[in-house]
């Protein structure tokens, strides 16, 4: 993959203080799904399937997963939203005859609600027994969505190709160029134990306070650059991928730990962090690499290989058993340390 390749087809092949979210581009929430029945139901990419549960996962890219509080895995998929309970896989875009759209991102509030973004069909808030779907209509600055955070007060921020919005539970306020925003295709959303945001953008990473967005420089004064990750580790750290790397903000500095493009980042519950990113020596193959913890403070930690092979590698997360899930190109793999479980047919891999 190349580090300049149009941010719309990674988009779609791979693919602060606390704000009031109130202002711009109020609208009322729907009252249910049929709110937005007029709607498009179907994107011409979406991989069909017929299937409602399986003992098979997903045969398609699958962008992110997590664990919810009951134990469900969920999965976002190029065949919708999938969730897999131990035993089986159920696709909920088939079973609850959802809009047929790429799932990209996911989120689980600290309500219990999930949240799904979609490339095209905006955002969903499944409340464990129906879904609810947000978009351009209610207010959403854009239905292409590519991330989704939770802040300290409970708002939802949703990072779209169209802009940020916040969501209060009521109305959507949208940040944008306008308002300061270095680029409007938004990649990534946290907000540090300081209260400030952290965005990443197709354009430059910025900080943003409540009042103004500012541009996050490195060590040489330039911007960060399609930041497609930003992460804050149990001790604090700021982590940062994207174009420029993987970097590491820590006591106002910055360390840089690879120069080769990094999609993902995760802390698992050691502490160690996990990346996707480009191999060095090859612009088709992807690595699944561990920083571990007890490394990172080194002068040059050398991150484990966890993982070599051609093709992205994307989201990753840790379920309760310690088992590392990420996601492929055609579909999820489990990691328990020894093997790889890829959920088709029973392949299991050393």
């Amino acid at each position: 993959m190349r580090k300049d390749i149009p941010f719309y087809i990674l988009f779609l092949l791979t693919a602060f203080h606390t704000a009031s979210c109130t202002g711009q581009n109020q609208k009322d929430q729907p009252e249910d799904k049929q709110a937005t029945a007029a709607l498009p139901d179907h994107d011409p990419y979406f991989i069909e399937s017929n299937v409602i549960t399986s003992a098979y996962g997903p045969q398609s890219i699958t962008r992110n997963i997590i664990q919810d509080r009951n134990g469900n895995i969920w999965l976002a998929t190029w065949e919708g939203i999938m969730r897999y309970d131990g035993q089986v896989f159920s696709n909920f875009t088939n079973k609850d005859s959802l809009r047929r759209f790429h799932v990209f991102a996911i989120l689980e509030a600290s309500d219990g609600n999930i949240w799904f973004g979609t490339i095209g069909a905006g955002v969903y808030r499944f409340d464990g027994s129906s879904f609810i779907n947000y978009t351009t209509k209610e207010g959403l600055a854009n239905d292409r969505v590519g991330c989704i955070y939770e802040d300290k007060a409970g708002n939802i921020w949703i990072g779209t190709m169209g802009g940020v919005s916040c969501y209060d539970g009521n109305y959507f306020r949208n940040y944008t160029t306008k308002e300061g925003l270095p680029n409007n295709d938004i990649n990534s959303i946290i907000e540090d134990k300081n209260g400030t945001f952290w965005i990443g953008t197709r354009g430059a990473a910025c900080h943003y306070d409540g009042k103004t967005f500012s541009s996050i420089t490195n060590l040489t004064g330039g911007s960060f650059t399609n930041v497609r990750t930003i992460t804050e580790d149990s001790k604090g750290n700021i982590w940062l991928g994207g174009n420029d790397g993987l970097w590491r903000y820590s006591n106002g500095l910055f360390t840089n730990f690879t120069s080769n493009f990094v999609g993902y980042i995760y802390e698992d519950s050691k502490g160690n962090i996990w990346t996707s990113s480009e191999s060095p020596d090859s612009r088709t193959a992807w690595v699944l690499s561990r920083y571990n913890e007890t490394a990172l403070n080194s002068g040059e930690p050398i991150p484990d290989q966890i993982l070599k092979q051609e093709g992205m590698f994307f989201g990753i997360s840790e379920d309760r058993n310690g088992g590392i899930w990420f996601g492929t190109l055609n579909g999820a793999c489990r990691y328990d340390g020894k093997t790889f479980n890829y959920f088709k047919n029973n392949e299991v891999k050393d």
